[in-house]
C-alpha cells in the first residue's frame, strides 16, 4: 500500500514538472510580446559635399550595423549623397572611415545604394515610407513592408528646430514624417515603428507623431546644437558625430541573440559625453522599453508564422486548373499523377468533417500539423486525467 502511495505521489510530481516546463517554454519565447515576423530598415544621409564627411560615416555606420544584425540588403533602404569615397580631397580613395585609427572601412565593396546623389530628395524619402512609387521603380528601390514588419528609420544631417534639410536644396519638416508615417499605419505598412535622428535640436523631429505602435529618439534638445565626436588631421574633416558614435559603440556589444533591451540602450545616453541632450518618446510605443529587444528594430527577424498547409485537392484542382482553365479533369498525361493522388489522398465528406484517417494523420503529425497539434495536447490532457482517476479509484477499492 506505501508503495503504491509513492507511485501515486510520482505520477503527481510528474504531470506538474512537464507542465511546468510547457509553461516556462511558452513564457521564454513569448515575453517579449513582439509579433512582428520581419525587419526593414531606412537609412538616410540628407547631406552632401565633403565637409559633411561625417554624416555620411554616420548612415554608412549605422548601415554596418543593422546588416551584421541580420537585416538582409534587399530589407535596407541605403539613401547616400555617396560623394565621399570618391572625393578628390580624400587621401584613402574608396575608403571611409568613421575614427583617425582607420581600423574599420565602412565602405568597402559590400554596400548597396539604392538612392544616390541626387535622387535623395524629400519627395523619394516620403514616397519610399508610403509606398506611392511609380511602376518603373524597380524592388530593389521600395519598402516592401506590411503589417507584420518593424521598421527602423535613421536620419542624419543638418537641421534646426521642426525641419531637417536635404542636401541644402530642400528642407523636410516634423509634420511631413508624421503623416507619412500616419499613412504608413493606414495602409498597414508596418508592425511597430523606430525613428532614430542626429541633428541639430534632433528632438523636436518627432514631437509630431501621432500614429500607434511609435518610438523615437533624438540627439539634441530644441535650441541645442549635435556636436561632431572626433576630427582626422589626415582627412581633414570630422569622421563622426557624437551621438551616432556612442550609439553605434553600444551596438557592437550587441549580437544577433542578444538580450539586450531598448531601455539599455537609451540609459547609455551621456549628456557629458555626446555634449548634448539625447530624448526619447515613447507614449505612443504599447510595450514597456524593457520588454523590447534592441534586435526587434536592428536585427533579423527569428520567428516564423506557420500558416495551415493547403488541402491537397485543392491543391491538385488549382493545378490543373491553372494550366488549363476549362477543364478541372486531368488530361492523358496526368493520369499516372492523379491515380496517385487518389489512393494516398482522403476527401472531405459532404458536411466538411474529417474522416478516421485524416484525424489519425493529424494525430501523429502533430508537430507539423495545426490541427494536430491543439488535438494531441487535449488527448494528453484526458489521459493524464484519466490515469490519476483510475489510480485514485484503484487505491480506494483496495481499502
Amino acid at each position: 500500500m506505501l508503495h503504491l502511495t509513492r507511485l501515486f505521489w510520482l505520477l503527481l510530481c510528474l504531470v506538474y514538472v512537464v507542465n511546468g516546463q510547457a509553461e516556462a517554454a511558452t513564457e521564454f519565447f513569448g515575453r517579449h510580446g513582439s509579433s512582428h515576423t520581419n525587419n526593414w530598415a531606412v537609412l538616410v544621409c540628407a547631406s552632401r559635399y565633403w565637409f559633411n564627411y561625417r554624416h555620411m560615416s554616420n548612415a554608412l555606420g549605422m548601415y554596418r550595423t543593422v546588416k551584421r544584425l541580420g537585416i538582409p540588403d534587399p530589407n535596407i533602404i541605403l539613401m547616400l549623397a555617396d560623394d565621399a569615397a570618391c572625393n578628390p580631397r580624400n587621401k584613402y580613395p574608396g575608403c571611409v572611415y568613421s575614427s583617425s585609427a582607420k581600423t574599420l572601412d565602412l565602405y568597402g565593396d559590400n554596400i548597396e545604394v539604392d538612392y544616390r546623389g541626387y535622387e535623395v530628395t524629400v519627395e523619394n524619402f516620403l514616397r519610399v515610407l508610403t509606398g506611392r512609387v511609380e511602376p518603373s521603380v524597380p524592388r530593389s528601390k521600395r519598402l516592401l513592408t506590411d503589417d507584420r514588419s518593424n521598421v527602423f528609420i535613421y536620419m542624419t544631417g543638418h537641421g534646426g528646430n521642426e525641419f531637417l534639410k536635404f542636401q541644402d536644396n530642400e528642407e523636410i519638416s516634423a509634420f511631413d514624417i508624421a503623416d507619412a508615417v500616419a499613412q504608413m499605419w493606414e495602409k498597414k505598412r508596418y508592425n511597430e515603428l523606430f525613428f532614430m535622428i542626429d541633428t541639430c535640436q534632433a528632438n523636436s523631429m518627432y514631437t509630431k507623431f501621432y500614429s500607434p505602435n511609435v518610438l523615437a529618439t533624438g540627439s539634441s534638445l530644441v535650441h541645442e546644437n549635435s556636436y561632431s565626436h572626433e576630427n582626422d588631421r589626415d582627412i581633414g574633416v570630422a569622421v563622426i558625430d557624437s551621438y551616432t558614435h556612442y550609439v553605434l559603440q553600444f551596438m557592437e556589444g550587441i549580437n544577433k541573440t542578444s538580450q539586450a533591451t531598448m531601455q539599455d540602450l537609451f540609459d547609455t545616453y551621456d549628456p557629458e559625453k555626446i555634449n548634448s541632450h539625447p530624448g526619447v518618446r515613447s507614449d505612443l510605443f504599447p510595450r514597456s522599453l524593457r520588454d523590447a529587444l534592441v534586435t526587434d528594430f536592428f536585427g533579423g527577424v527569428a520567428q516564423a508564422e506557420v500558416l495551415p498547409p493547403l488541402d491537397a485537392s485543392q491543391s491538385f484542382v488549382e493545378q490543373t486548373s491553372t494550366s488549363n482553365p476549362e477543364a478541372h479533369t486531368p488530361s492523358d498525361g496526368d493520369t499516372d499523377a492523379y491515380a496517385l493522388y487518389t489512393e494516398n489522398v482522403t476527401e472531405f465528406d459532404e458536411v466538411g468533417s474529417l474522416d478516421s484517417e485524416m484525424f489519425l494523420a493529424a494525430i501523429t503529425q502533430a508537430g507539423e500539423s495545426v490541427l494536430g497539434a491543439p488535438l494531441t495536447r487535449e488527448a494528453r490532457a484526458w489521459a493524464a486525467s484519466a490515469i490519476v482517476l483510475s489510480l485514485m479509484g484503484w487505491i480506494a477499492s483496495r481499502k
